[in-house]
């Protein structure tokens, strides 16, 4: 089993169907395939540039691809869900059993609620899911409708996540519309993801920063 497998895999791209149809009923911003594929990839970046070998930036693939199908469970303990419902797909593969419960276990610890870095591939799981803030995540397209989560994505107008493995040094630069967004309102929701991410990176013997309009806020 591979990456490229993986995104073809018609079990997962239905719970990915299933699990977008839910959130949007919810009012939840984009966990699409657009969102794990750019975490897979993420991901797989921060690891490569830390100098880890290929067989732990393939794992980190596949961990960011599946880690949200839990979703199509349900959104609370998603993380969970999503474990089971991946080790139960690759079971039928020929993944090697440290293989796939190392996926299992980047899945089921990749949110902040409940869950830890304890090695590099959740570690870059974790950073790549939690700097994925961005306009086009926003669902709702009346800002009427917006939700905080909807103005605190939609008031980020760029963003760029650079890895200084010299520096040991991660940081997330986020262009922000304070009109839109209240400094206040991004921390209330993203302060422990940012955490997270924080921890996540003292596992890649780096630390985490965040640089909102030019201003070092982490």
């Amino acid at each position: 089993m591979t990456y490229g497998e993986i995104v073809r895999h018609k079990e997962i791209l239905e719970y990915y169907e299933r699990g977008s149809m839910i959130l949007d009923a919810l009012g939840y911003t984009d966990h699409s395939i657009a969102h794990t594929k750019l975490v897979a990839e993420r991901a797989a970046d921060i690891l490569n540039a830390f100098g880890y070998g290929q067989d732990l930036i393939e794992l980190a693939k596949m961990a960011g691809f599946m880690h949200d199908i839990g979703n199509a469970i349900n959104r609370h303990h998603h993380a969970e869900y999503g474990a089971l419902l991946a080790n139960e797909i690759l079971k039928e593969t020929d993944l090697d059993l440290q293989d796939r419960v190392h996926i299992v276990s980047a899945i089921a610890n990749h949110d902040e609620s409940h869950g830890v870095a304890a090695d590099p591939v959740t570690a870059a799981l974790i950073i790549a899911d939690k700097t994925d803030v961005r306009r086009s995540r926003v669902r709702a397209k009346d800002p009427i409708l917006f939700d905080v989560h909807d103005r605190v994505n939609y008031a980020v107008t760029a963003t760029r996540l650079k890895c200084s493995p010299e520096e040991k040094r991660i940081t997330l630069y986020l262009t922000i519309d304070e009109s839109i967004c209240t400094m206040y309102e991004y921390f209330d929701i993203f302060l422990a993801r940012m955490t997270m991410c924080s921890h996540a990176a003292r596992i890649l013997d780096a630390q985490f920063s965040l640089k909102v309009n030019g201003q070092k806020v982490l």
